[in-house]
């Protein structure tokens, strides 16, 4: 039986998910493109390594995983950034297997909507100090609250 897949860790969520290429210099869309889908933990390993100047022992904590998993993880964002960039297909940044750990709350006594850290685990509303504080954060945060019912 294989081992379950742990979450990545991921500290930013691009707004633009979606690269073609300019056909001779001039930007036409083109439906028949191959698309090569980059999930959004490989981008985030390109980030903190080619970006960030990160070593692969420090991605590796900011992602919650081992430096092997990062570095089979960036290992496949890089190949497919490439062939993407050889063959001239788009790339499309979506899924994967990621959290943010962070979770909206919203208090069911006076309405107030915040976020905090999941690991923070709270129990209280910060405005009116009641209990009845639910997770809204719907399914994202994958930590198992109350998000998932």
């Amino acid at each position: 039986m294989a081992r379950p897949v742990k979450w990545r860790k991921v500290g930013f969520i691009p707004d633009n998910t979606y690269f073609t290429p300019c056909m001779n210099r001039g930007c036409t869309c083109n439906d028949n493109i191959k698309k090569i889908e980059l999930k959004v933990e490989e981008l985030e390993a390109i980030r903190l390594k080619d970006v960030e100047g990160l070593t692969q022992e420090e991605c590796a904590q900011k992602m919650e995983i081992s430096r092997q998993t990062f570095q089979n993880v960036i290992d496949a964002a890089r190949r497919k950034v490439a062939i993407a960039l050889v063959e001239g297909n788009a790339i499309s940044i979506q899924g994967g297997h990621y959290t943010r750990n962070i979770c909206r709350y919203k208090c069911t006594n006076c309405g107030n909507e915040f976020e905090k850290r999941f690991e923070d685990n709270i129990k209280q509303c910060n405005v009116c100090g009641s209990d009845a504080v639910k997770c809204r954060c719907q399914g994202t945060c994958s930590m198992g609250c109350n998000c998932h019912q």
